[in-house]
Protein backbone atom coordinates (compact mmCIF):
# COMPACT_ATOMS: atom_id res chain seq x y z
CA UNK A 1 0.00 0.00 0.00
CA UNK A 2 1.30 2.96 -0.75
CA UNK A 3 1.36 6.29 0.99
CA UNK A 4 -0.57 9.21 -0.61
CA UNK A 5 1.50 12.52 -1.07
CA UNK A 6 0.06 16.05 -0.26
CA UNK A 7 -0.27 18.57 -2.79
CA UNK A 8 2.93 20.29 -1.07
CA UNK A 9 4.95 17.52 -0.57
CA UNK A 10 4.39 16.50 -4.53
CA UNK A 11 5.56 20.06 -5.84
CA UNK A 12 7.93 20.23 -3.40
CA UNK A 13 9.96 16.83 -4.81
CA UNK A 14 8.96 18.03 -8.67
CA UNK A 15 10.99 21.09 -7.48
CA UNK A 16 13.72 19.64 -5.74
CA UNK A 17 14.47 16.68 -7.11
CA UNK A 18 12.42 16.47 -11.03
CA UNK A 19 10.33 13.92 -9.60
CA UNK A 20 8.41 12.51 -13.04
CA UNK A 21 6.32 10.48 -10.72
CA UNK A 22 5.26 13.27 -8.16
CA UNK A 23 5.03 15.64 -11.37
CA UNK A 24 2.65 12.71 -13.01
CA UNK A 25 1.09 12.60 -9.65
CA UNK A 26 -0.02 16.16 -9.61
CA UNK A 27 -1.18 16.34 -13.27
CA UNK A 28 -3.23 13.65 -12.65
CA UNK A 29 -4.97 15.77 -9.68
CA UNK A 30 -5.53 19.13 -10.70
CA UNK A 31 -5.64 18.58 -15.03
CA UNK A 32 -9.14 17.91 -14.84
CA UNK A 33 -9.68 20.91 -13.01
CA UNK A 34 -7.99 22.76 -14.34
CA UNK A 35 -9.55 22.02 -17.61
CA UNK A 36 -13.17 22.56 -16.41
CA UNK A 37 -12.20 25.98 -14.97
CA UNK A 38 -10.76 27.24 -18.21
CA UNK A 39 -13.12 25.82 -20.39
CA UNK A 40 -15.91 28.09 -18.15
CA UNK A 41 -13.83 30.95 -19.22
CA UNK A 42 -12.81 29.63 -22.91
CA UNK A 43 -15.11 27.67 -25.28
CA UNK A 44 -12.44 26.70 -27.40
CA UNK A 45 -11.14 23.09 -26.26
CA UNK A 46 -7.92 23.53 -28.24
CA UNK A 47 -7.05 26.79 -26.75
CA UNK A 48 -7.49 25.25 -23.20
CA UNK A 49 -5.43 22.30 -23.18
CA UNK A 50 -2.77 24.45 -24.55
CA UNK A 51 -3.00 26.72 -21.88
CA UNK A 52 -2.87 23.66 -19.41
CA UNK A 53 0.10 22.03 -20.84
CA UNK A 54 1.64 25.15 -20.41
CA UNK A 55 0.84 25.45 -16.97
CA UNK A 56 1.93 22.65 -15.85
CA UNK A 57 5.24 22.56 -18.22
CA UNK A 58 5.94 26.25 -16.73
CA UNK A 59 5.53 23.94 -13.20
CA UNK A 60 7.47 21.10 -14.47
CA UNK A 61 10.27 23.68 -15.70
CA UNK A 62 10.71 25.45 -12.15
CA UNK A 63 9.88 29.20 -13.87
CA UNK A 64 5.85 28.94 -12.11
CA UNK A 65 7.22 29.23 -8.44
CA UNK A 66 5.01 28.06 -5.65
CA UNK A 67 5.96 29.65 -2.13
CA UNK A 68 3.70 27.86 0.13
CA UNK A 69 1.84 29.78 1.49
CA UNK A 70 -1.76 29.10 -0.52
CA UNK A 71 -3.37 26.02 -1.38
CA UNK A 72 -2.53 24.55 -4.65
CA UNK A 73 -4.94 24.38 -6.71
CA UNK A 74 -5.37 28.51 -6.39
CA UNK A 75 -1.80 28.27 -7.03
CA UNK A 76 -2.72 26.76 -10.54
CA UNK A 77 -5.39 28.27 -11.35
CA UNK A 78 -3.65 31.89 -10.91
CA UNK A 79 -1.08 30.35 -13.49
CA UNK A 80 -3.48 28.75 -16.09
CA UNK A 81 -6.13 31.88 -15.67
CA UNK A 82 -3.06 34.50 -16.63
CA UNK A 83 -1.90 32.11 -19.09
CA UNK A 84 -5.31 31.88 -20.82
CA UNK A 85 -5.23 35.74 -21.03
CA UNK A 86 -1.80 35.60 -22.79
CA UNK A 87 -2.94 33.25 -25.10
CA UNK A 88 -6.46 35.28 -25.80
CA UNK A 89 -3.70 37.99 -26.38
CA UNK A 90 -2.33 37.17 -29.36
CA UNK A 91 -3.21 37.76 -33.01
CA UNK A 92 -7.05 38.29 -33.48
CA UNK A 93 -7.60 37.47 -30.02
CA UNK A 94 -9.90 40.29 -29.04
CA UNK A 95 -12.34 39.02 -31.72
CA UNK A 96 -12.09 35.25 -30.61
CA UNK A 97 -12.29 36.68 -27.28
CA UNK A 98 -15.89 38.33 -28.13
CA UNK A 99 -16.93 35.41 -29.90
CA UNK A 100 -16.44 33.08 -27.19
CA UNK A 101 -17.83 35.63 -24.54
CA UNK A 102 -20.96 35.92 -26.92
CA UNK A 103 -21.62 31.99 -27.62
CA UNK A 104 -20.84 31.53 -23.17
CA UNK A 105 -23.56 34.62 -22.49
CA UNK A 106 -26.27 32.97 -24.59
CA UNK A 107 -25.61 29.63 -23.30
CA UNK A 108 -28.27 28.52 -20.79
CA UNK A 109 -26.25 26.80 -18.46
CA UNK A 110 -25.01 28.82 -14.98
CA UNK A 111 -21.29 28.77 -14.69
CA UNK A 112 -19.63 27.23 -11.10
CA UNK A 113 -18.40 30.29 -10.38
CA UNK A 114 -21.77 31.58 -10.55
CA UNK A 115 -23.74 28.86 -8.54
CA UNK A 116 -20.77 29.45 -5.47
CA UNK A 117 -21.14 33.30 -5.68
CA UNK A 118 -25.20 32.80 -5.80
CA UNK A 119 -24.87 30.10 -2.60
CA UNK A 120 -22.81 31.86 -0.70
CA UNK A 121 -24.33 32.12 2.81
CA UNK A 122 -23.09 35.39 4.72
CA UNK A 123 -25.28 37.38 5.63
CA UNK A 124 -27.40 38.34 2.04
CA UNK A 125 -24.25 38.27 0.48
CA UNK A 126 -25.61 35.85 -2.11
CA UNK A 127 -29.09 37.74 -2.38
CA UNK A 128 -26.73 40.91 -3.09
CA UNK A 129 -24.20 39.68 -6.07
CA UNK A 130 -27.49 37.84 -7.46
CA UNK A 131 -28.94 41.69 -7.82
CA UNK A 132 -25.67 42.87 -9.23
CA UNK A 133 -25.85 43.48 -13.55
CA UNK A 134 -24.34 40.69 -15.68
CA UNK A 135 -21.40 43.20 -16.11
CA UNK A 136 -20.57 44.18 -12.35
CA UNK A 137 -20.43 40.64 -11.64
CA UNK A 138 -18.30 39.55 -14.41
CA UNK A 139 -15.61 42.03 -13.27
CA UNK A 140 -16.41 41.15 -9.66
CA UNK A 141 -15.29 37.44 -10.49
CA UNK A 142 -11.84 38.18 -12.97
CA UNK A 143 -10.81 40.76 -10.65
CA UNK A 144 -11.60 39.35 -6.94
CA UNK A 145 -12.49 35.76 -7.46
CA UNK A 146 -9.88 34.98 -10.79
CA UNK A 147 -7.44 36.89 -9.24
CA UNK A 148 -6.62 39.15 -12.14
CA UNK A 149 -5.34 42.70 -13.14
CA UNK A 150 -7.59 45.50 -14.14
CA UNK A 151 -5.97 45.15 -17.06
CA UNK A 152 -5.97 41.57 -17.51
CA UNK A 153 -9.85 41.78 -16.76
CA UNK A 154 -10.49 43.86 -19.72
CA UNK A 155 -8.53 42.04 -21.92
CA UNK A 156 -10.82 38.64 -20.77
CA UNK A 157 -13.92 40.84 -21.35
CA UNK A 158 -13.32 42.58 -23.98
CA UNK A 159 -14.03 45.97 -22.25
CA UNK A 160 -11.26 48.92 -21.77
CA UNK A 161 -9.65 48.83 -18.80
CA UNK A 162 -11.29 52.32 -17.41
CA UNK A 163 -14.40 50.24 -18.12
CA UNK A 164 -13.12 47.64 -15.57
CA UNK A 165 -12.41 50.07 -12.59
CA UNK A 166 -15.26 52.26 -13.15
CA UNK A 167 -17.58 48.71 -13.32
CA UNK A 168 -15.78 47.47 -9.73
CA UNK A 169 -16.16 50.37 -8.16
CA UNK A 170 -20.16 50.29 -8.90
CA UNK A 171 -20.31 46.86 -7.65
CA UNK A 172 -18.41 47.45 -4.49
CA UNK A 173 -20.33 50.56 -3.70
CA UNK A 174 -23.57 48.47 -4.57
CA UNK A 175 -22.98 45.54 -2.76
CA UNK A 176 -22.01 48.38 0.69
CA UNK A 177 -25.23 49.66 0.43
CA UNK A 178 -27.11 46.50 -0.18
CA UNK A 179 -25.24 44.83 3.28
CA UNK A 180 -25.06 47.79 5.04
Amino acid sequence: MSETRSDGDLLRAVAADGDRRAFEELYRRFAPWLTARLRGRCADPGIVDDVVQETFLAVWRGTAVYREDGDVAGWLWRIGSRRLVDALRGDGARGRLRQVLARLRHREEVSAEDRVLAGVEHGDLAGALVRLSPELRAVLQATVVDGLTTREAAVLLGIPPGTVKTRAMRARKQLREALA
